[in-house]
C-alpha cells in the first residue's frame, strides 16, 4: 500500500535502521550528533504521519513475512495518530536533549543503538490493525526500552536490580495482554481488529479478556499494583530515557486502555468502568502521596506518573460508566479530557524529567535536601520546570488545568443530565471521582511547590548546589520547547480539544467545541473556559495595581533601617532553611495509616552514665507499602524455593539420569491407562 502514511512509515523504519547501523559505525566523537540527528527525524517522520492520520488521512504499510505468517499490515487510524503524535512530540525533545546530555567520546554505543528501536517501536504499536502486529511492536519497544535502561548496568548495582524488576514487570504486562487477544481470537476465529469487534460484550470472551487486558495495559501505563518497577526504573535510567518512558511509553499502555475500550469492546457492562475508575482513583492517590513525600526528584516525577495516569484512566472509566447510561454528551466529554490530560502529561511530564536530567548534569545530585537556589544559577532550567511544574499542578492557564478541569466537568454533570437519573452506580462514583480529583490536585500542588521550591529558591544546601551552572544550549532548546508546548496546550485548548474529539467521538462538535480566542466549550454540558479571556481579564485588574505600587513606590522611596537582632547571627543559614523531608513530615503524620513510615532511633549515652543522653539520631524512612506487603512475601517465597531446588539441580549426572528413567516410568504408566 504506497501511501502518504505508509511512505511515513517506511521512511521511518529506514531511518530507524540507519540509525542503528550509524551507532554502530561511527566514531565515539559523532556518535551522539548522529544518532541524535537520525532520532529526530525519525521522530519529526512520526509526527507528520500521526497528524496525517489524525486528521483523517488513510493508507498503510504492508510488511511480507516469510510463510506460513500472514504479512503485517501497519495502518493507523485517527486514535493511533494522536498517539503517533505524542510520542513523536515527546521523542523530539529527548532527542534533541541527548546529543548534549551524552556527547562525547564516553557515549554509550549501545544506548545508541536501542534509541531508534525505542522510537520506532513506540511508533509502530498505535499503527498496528491486527493482535500479532500489536504484540511484536509491543516486543520491539520493551526491548529497546529495556537495553536503554541497561546501558549503563557495569557502572551502578542499582541499574542491574531497575532491569531486572522492569524486564520482569514488562514480560508480566506482555503475558496478560497475550493472554487476553488469545482469548479474544479464540473466540473470533481471528486475530485482526476488525475481526475481534464482531465479539459480544456480554460474552465470557470479553469479560475475561477484559481483566487481561485491564492487567497488561495497566502494568505499563504504572497503575496500582503493577506500578513497583516505576519508582526503581524511572530514577535510575538516563534523565532522557525516564522522559522518554514516562511522557511516551506509559501513553502505549492509555492506548492499550482505549483500543480495548473503545474500539474492540466498545459497549461492555458497567462493572467495566467501575473496575476501571476504582483503578484508576487509587492509583491517582496512591501515586501522588508517595510522590509528596519524597526527597529524590525523580522518585517524587516517577510516583507522579502514577497519579497522572490513574487520572487518565479515571476518565476512561468514567467515560465507559456514562456511556452505558446513555449520558452521551458527559461521556465523551470525559473521554476528550482524558486524551487532553494524556496529550498534557506528555508535555509537562517530559520536560519534568529533562529538568531534573538538567539539575543532574549540572549538580550530580537529585536529593532535594542537597540543592537550593539554582534559580539564580540555572535561569532557563529554573523557569522551564516551573512552567512544567504548573501544568502538573494543574495551575490555571497550563495544560495540566485545561484536561482536569473538562473531567471535572463531566463528572460533576453525569450523575443527572436531561433531567434524568442516568444511575445509582453513576451517582454514587461521580461524586466520589470528584473527590479524589480534589484531593490529588490539591497533594499535587503541595508536591511541586516543595520541588521546585526546594530546588530552586532558597539557598544551596552543598556545594554541589552552589558551584552549578546552565546546561549546554541544545538541552536549554529541549527544556524550552516543553515549556512552550505546556502553555500553549493551556492558552489554545479548543482546537487543540476539538482535534483530540474526531479521534473517539461520533459527533465532535456535539462534544467539544472552540469558542472565542481559543477557549473550549461543552455544548452538551454548557460549561466554557476561554484562558486568553482569563488571562486579559487578570492583567485588566493587575495592571492598575502594579502602576498604582510603582508610583507609591517612587513617592515614598524605600528607608534603610538596621536588620532586628537574629540572636547573634548575621545571616540564616542553608541548615536553618525548610528540607524536602521537613517539609513533607505533616503529610507523613496525617498519612501514617497510608504510607506505614518506618522509623529508627537511636540513642547513644555518656560512658559515665546510660541516664544521661550524649544524642539522639532519628530516622524516618518512607517505601513502597504495596512492594513490601505484597511483593516481597512473594519474592521470599520463589527465594526459599529456589534454594531447595538446587538440591535437586545440584549437577549430578547420575541423578540427572535418574530424574528421566523415574519420569519414562511415569510417562508409560500414563500412557497404559
Amino acid at each position: 500500500m504506497q501511501t502518504g502514511i505508509g511512505a511515513g512509515l517506511l521512511l521511518q523504519l529506514g531511518l530507524g535502521a540507519l540509525a542503528v547501523v550509524t551507532a554502530l559505525l561511527a566514531a565515539p566523537s559523532l556518535r551522539s550528533r548522529a544518532g541524535g540527528i537520525l532520532c529526530t527525524l525519525i521522530a519529526v517522520t512520526g509526527f507528520v504521519t500521526g497528524l496525517a492520520a489524525m486528521l483523517g488521512s488513510t493508507g498503510g504499510l504492508l510488511i511480507p513475512l516469510a510463510l506460513p505468517m500472514d504479512p503485517l499490515l501497519l495502518a493507523p487510524d485517527r486514535l493511533g495518530g494522536l498517539f503517533m503524535l505524542i510520542v513523536s512530540g515527546v521523542g523530539i525533545l529527548v532527542s534533541l536533549y541527548s546529543m548534549s546530555s551524552t556527547s562525547g567520546p564516553d557515549a554509550s554505543r549501545t544506548a545508541w543503538v536501542a534509541m531508534p528501536v525505542f522510537l520506532v517501536g513506540m511508533q509502530l504499536v498505535p499503527a498496528a490493525t491486527d493482535s500479532v502486529s500489536f504484540l511484536l511492536a509491543w516486543e520491539v519497544m520493551t526491548l529497546g526500552s529495556t537495553v536503554l535502561l541497561l546501558a549503563d548496568h557495569a557502572s551502578r548495582a542499582s541499574v542491574a536490580s531497575a532491569g531486572i524488576w522492569y524486564s520482569a514487570m514488562s514480560q508480566l504486562s506482555f503475558f496478560f495482554i497475550l493472554a487476553g487477544f488469545a482469548v479474544l481470537a479464540a473466540a473470533s476465529g481471528g486475530t485482526s481488529f476488525t475481526s475481534l469487534q464482531a465479539i459480544e460484550p456480554g460474552d465470557w470472551a470479553a469479560n475475561v479478556a477484559f481483566v487481561l487486558f485491564l492487567l497488561g495495559f495497566g502494568g505499563k501505563a504504572e497503575l496500582v499494583p503493577l506500578h513497583v518497577w516505576v519508582p526503581r526504573v524511572l530514577p535510575e535510567a538516563p534523565s532522557h530515557v525516564s522522559a522518554a518512558m514516562s511522557g511516551a511509553m506509559v501513553k502505549i499502555g492509555v492506548y492499550g486502555g482505549l483500543l480495548v475500550c473503545v474500539r474492540l469492546l466498545p459497549d461492555g457492562p458497567a462493572w467495566w468502568g467501575i473496575a476501571i475508575m476504582l483503578v484508576g482513583g487509587a492509583s491517582a492517590l496512591y501515586g501522588i502521596l508517595q510522590a509528596s513525600v519524597s526527597s529524590d526528584l525523580k522518585v517524587l516525577l516517577a510516583y507522579s506518573t502514577t497519579e497522572n495516569m490513574g487520572l487518565v484512566f479515571l476518565g476512561l472509566g468514567a467515560s465507559m460508566l456514562l456511556r452505558g447510561y446513555d449520558a452521551q454528551a458527559a461521556a465523551d466529554a470525559a473521554l476528550v479530557a482524558a486524551l487532553l490530560l494524556a496529550v498534557s502529561h506528555a508535555a509537562f511530564k517530559s520536560t519534568l524529567f529533562l529538568g531534573a536530567g538538567a539539575i543532574i548534569h549540572a549538580t550530580g545530585e537529585r536529593n532535594l535536601d542537597r540543592l537550593g537556589g539554582l534559580g539564580a544559577r540555572m535561569p532557563v532550567t529554573a523557569a522551564a520546570f516551573g512552567i512544567a511544574s504548573l501544568g502538573a499542578a494543574a495551575i490555571p492557564i497550563t495544560s495540566g488545568f485545561v484536561a482536569e478541569w473538562m473531567l471535572l466537568q463531566s463528572l460533576i454533570h453525569g450523575g443527572r443530565l436531561d433531567g434524568a437519573v442516568v444511575s445509582v452506580a453513576a451517582s454514587v462514583a461521580m461524586p466520589l471521582a470528584v473527590a479524589v480529583i480534589a484531593l490529588t490536585a490539591g497533594l499535587a500542588l503541595l508536591t511541586f511547590v516543595k520541588a521546585y521550591g526546594i530546588a530552586f529558591l532558597a539557598r544551596p544546601r552543598s556545594s554541589a548546589a552552589a558551584d552549578a551552572r546552565e546546561v549546554p544550549a541544545l538541552m536549554r532548546i529541549s527544556l524550552a520547547l516543553g515549556a512552550l508546548a505546556v502553555l500553549a496546550l493551556g492558552l489554545l485548548p479548543g482546537p487543540i480539544a476539538t482535534l483530540v474529539a474526531t479521534t473517539v467521538s461520533s459527533d465532535p462538535t456535539a462534544a467539544v467545541r472552540s469558542v472565542g480566542l481559543g477557549g473550549v466549550s461543552l455544548p452538551g454540558i454548557g460549561a466554557v473556559l476561554d484562558p486568553i479571556m482569563l488571562v486579559v481579564l487578570s492583567a485588566l485588574v493587575a495592571i492598575p495595581v502594579i502602576v498604582a505600587i510603582i508610583v507609591s513606590a517612587r513617592r515614598h522611596p524605600h528607608r534603610i533601617v538596621d536588620l532586628p537582632w537574629g540572636g547573634g547571627g548575621s545571616r540564616a543559614r542553608p541548615r536553618m532553611q525548610y528540607t524536602a523531608t521537613s517539609y513533607a513530615e505533616p503529610l507523613v503524620r496525617v498519612f501514617d495509616d497510608v504510607l506505614k513510615p518506618s522509623r529508627d532511633v537511636q540513642v547513644t549515652h555518656v560512658a559515665e552514665s546510660r541516664y544521661l543522653v550524649e544524642h539522639v539520631r532519628v530516622e524516618q524512612t518512607v517505601s513502597d507499602v504495596i512492594e513490601t506487603r505484597l511483593y516481597r512475601p512473594v519474592l521470599n517465597l520463589f527465594q526459599r524455593y529456589g534454594k531447595a531446588a538446587r538440591h535437586v539441580a545440584n549437577g549430578s549426572i547420575h541423578r540427572y539420569l535418574t530424574y528421566s528413567f523415574v519420569a519414562l516410568l511415569i510417562v508409560l504408566i500414563v500412557v497404559s491407562l
